[in-house]
């Protein structure tokens, strides 16, 4: 035989906070719940009980109230139990603060209005309803920024003790609060609020209907896209939420995702360091060579249309690390360049009318070239830097072809001879150190490169395994 148990409780059952204004009398409700005596039980003959939907029939007088929250005893509150389970993190969006994922939302309630014995109702144990008649917790999500697209016509199933579990597919759209300055290392926290719309803690209260490391076990092996997320874990909280003068129940998931790097490794940081890698390797070009200043203009070109390409694949908000290292690398590049500008005209310079070199200046690269001093050592002699300057010769040589005194007296000007000789020794001299200061500096420059390239490794390998 199908009882549905029915309370002869003298206080009036909870119609909602919304209408407690109407008080309405006990007996009435009663009365609209019962066709056989005030309090007693409802029993119905279970023959054919499943067939031919009589099962409904024996139903009609719980799905009469389901406005009203299933209760016997009003004082207590309802228990409803939650869980989920991700199946997909479709997307995050940095510029709007939002994750989209795909959620399989549970919620399990008791209705003592509902129960029967299996074994006289042909051992039926179960029987699904749909959920127009049944009373449905207003359980929502606090951080949900969209409108709810649940399908309509879901099922509910029913046990012989009046256990209720409703099970949902829900798209989430849900605000969090995205941190990208480790992009593309990111890991991001973001919350899931469950809580009730209507009913306090005195009418609803929420508990686990699994445990949080079953939620996330459960949602890592399931989950059926592999994109861009990943999921780390779900951890939980049960604070109260305090409105006013009214008290709400709520449980706050932290989901914990993280972005899968190697896409953004292969398309921005590969291509980046490889440019910068061959910037770099060009200072072996010699330094007044008329192929090095057009050399470094197309990487420079190149490599601001790798980031006008790339633009799309960087957050369209904030300021990550990666944004940083660009602009590193587009400035060391600017600067390599205006090196290379500076160093030609110093040279060509040189080859007409050497300046002089400023004292503090000879003396930093006096002690630079030194081979005592822990500074990049610079040749004295680079034949590669003379040989592209038009009209140089070497010092020794040109100390070789000095003339000797019965020259000097055969010239008849011996006074203006060694002068001359004397001016184009120290025209030598300088153009030897403006030379040297031109190799320092590429050097400099060089070393600046391969610390920074080693400095990006490291800091990529860090981040990534972290």
């Amino acid at each position: 035989m199908l009882g549905i148990i029915l309370s002869q409780a003298t206080p009036a059952p909870d119609l909602g906070p919304s209408y407690r204004e109407h008080k309405c009398s006990p007996l009435i409700l009663t009365h609209s719940m019962l066709t056989t005596g005030r309090g007693s039980t409802f029993t119905i003959n279970c023959t054919g009980f499943g067939q031919n939907g009589k099962y409904m029939t024996a139903l009609d007088s719980v799905f009469e109230r389901k406005a009203f929250r299933p209760a016997i005893n009003f004082s207590i509150p309802t228990i409803v139990n939650i869980s989920f389970t991700v199946s997909a993190i479709l997307d995050v969006d940095e510029q709007l603060q939002l994750l989209s994922s795909f959620l399989w939302l549970e919620m399990v309630w008791d209705n003592p209005f509902i129960s029967w014995n299996p074994e006289e109702c042909e051992g039926i144990s179960k029987i699904s309803v749909a959920t127009k008649n049944l009373w449905l917790p207003d359980i929502f999500i606090t951080e949900f920024m969209d409108v709810d697209k649940t399908p309509k016509g879901l099922k509910a199933f029913i046990s012989n003790e009046g256990r209720i579990r409703y099970k949902k597919p829900m798209k989430v759209v849900s605000i969090c609060n995205l941190n990208i300055f480790y992009f593309p290392f990111d890991q991001q926290n973001c919350t899931l609020t469950f809580s009730s719309f209507l009913y306090t803690v005195e009418y609803i209260s929420l508990g686990m209907e699994n445990e949080v490391w079953e939620i996330a076990h459960t949602s890592q092996d399931i989950i059926q896209t592999h994109g861009e997320w990943e999921l780390l874990g779900i951890n939980k909280a049960t604070p109260k939420k305090s409105v006013g003068t009214n008290l709400y129940d709520q449980i706050i998931f932290y989901v914990a995702i993280r972005r899968r790097p190697k896409f953004y490794i292969m398309n921005l940081l590969v291509p980046s360091s490889f440019l910068v890698t061959i910037d770099a390797f060009s200072f072996y070009l010699p330094a007044g060579s008329k192929d090095r200043a057009p050399f470094k203009i197309t990487l420079l070109l190149g490599y601001n249309v790798f980031l006008l390409m790339m633009n799309d694949l960087l957050p369209a908000s904030g300021t990550p690390l990666i944004s940083v290292y660009f602009a590193l690398c587009l400035s060391l590049m600017v600067l390599s360049l205006l090196e290379t500008i500076f160093i030609s005209y110093l040279l060509d310079l040189a080859t007409t009318q050497p300046p002089p070199m400023p004292h503090w200046l000879h003396f930093l690269l006096l002690h630079c070239t030194s081979p005592r001093t822990c500074c990049p050592a610079v040749p004295q002699k680079r034949n590669t830097g003379l040989d592209h300057l038009p009209g140089m010769k070497e010092p020794m040589e040109l100390a070789g072809k000095l003339p000797g005194p019965r020259e000097t007296k055969l010239n008849g000007c011996p006074g203006s001879t060694r002068a001359q000789q004397e001016d184009k020794a120290q025209k030598q001299h300088l153009v030897s150190l403006w030379v040297q200061f031109s190799h320092m500096m590429d050097t400099l420059l060089f070393c600046l490169y391969l610390i920074f390239l080693a400095t990006s490794i490291v800091t990529v390998i860090i981040l990534w395994n972290t």
